[in-house]
């Protein structure tokens, strides 16, 4: 069997996501936190605006885990928590609590799960906008 090696999410490429992040939230005027976490679920990188509120750095890390747990955008999970929805335990299930709000998303490189980001201090769907943009950046 010949497989190819994937190249992990390095600092490099933290980096390059946290100066997107923090630029398309710059953009919008919206101070956020930043985090990126390896494959492992370790934080690889992290960056919080002077004005950023301060749960907006537990919320950042916690929306990236929750990303690479499931491997999808927390934006995409809103639902299937709700009280009717099929995962509503899901939030309390496991001892490191997930974080079911937009924000987050998973980085993957040549078809593999290398790592997350997680976006705080903005509304849900402005902290998904600029997840999405740096992914997009990274992605280049």
């Amino acid at each position: 069997m010949n497989a190819t090696a994937v190249t992990p999410l390095t600092t490099a490429d933290a980096e390059t996501l946290i100066t997107a992040a923090r630029s398309a939230a710059g953009t919008a005027g919206v101070p956020v936190s930043v985090s990126v976490l390896d494959a492992g679920g370790h934080l690889l990188a992290f960056r919080r605006d002077d004005r950023a509120v301060l749960i907006s750095g537990e919320t950042s890390t916690r929306k990236a885990y929750t990303a690479l747990q499931l491997n999808a955008p927390t934006a995409d999970l809103v639902d299937l928590v709700k009280p009717d929805g099929p995962f509503h335990t899901l939030q309390t299930a496991l001892d490191r609590p997930l974080l079911f709000i937009a924000g987050g998303l998973p980085i993957h490189r040549d078809g593999h799960l290398i790592g997350a980001i997680g976006l705080g201090g903005g509304a849900p769907e402005q902290d998904h906008s600029f997840a999405t943009a740096a992914l997009e950046q990274l992605s280049r």
